[in-house]
């Protein structure tokens, strides 16, 4: 009896990270500049009955790393630029990049908005915004639901 409790408790552990695992790559992937969305990941997973504070930490953290990824990317996009793959095309970077030298840093507090907010970040790398900066400006609009779900 105690074997067959042990192995269901493993089994539900086991599922329980592949959900959140998923949910991880899905929002880590929608943040960056691929296009892709993780909402209905994370809708499914409050449906299937899943801590709603857990859900959104373990979504901003993916989120914010994404950001980490397109900062990266920015640094290093000159040389990608003119490459027929790349999936930003020069249109949106600079028009993202006029709306970043217009707002400046505080534009990063969009960056969690669909469309404009992954080049945002992107442009911030390309602009040479210290990292630091850009993570601390893009964490907080990224994981401010958290403070408003009930526990």
């Amino acid at each position: 009896m105690v074997y067959g409790l042990t192995a269901a408790i493993a089994v539900r552990l086991g599922v329980d990270l592949a959900a959140y695992a998923g949910l991880f790559l899905a929002a880590l992937i929608a943040a960056t500049i691929l296009p892709m969305q993780s909402e209905a990941v994370l809708v499914g997973l409050l449906l299937a009955d899943y801590s709603p504070r857990l859900l959104i930490a373990v979504a901003s953290v993916g989120n914010v790393l994404g950001s980490v990824i397109n900062w990266l990317l920015g640094r290093g996009i000159e040389r990608f630029r003119s490459q027929r793959w790349f999936p930003m095309n020069q249109a949106l970077l600079e028009r993202a990049q006029v709306w970043y030298r217009r707002y400046g840093k505080w534009s990063l507090l969009l960056s969690w908005l669909p469309v404009v907010g992954d080049p945002l970040t992107v442009v911030a790398g390309v602009l040479r915004e210290l990292f630091g900066f850009s993570f601390c400006w893009s964490l907080p609009p990224r994981s401010a639901v958290i403070l408003f779900l009930p526990p």
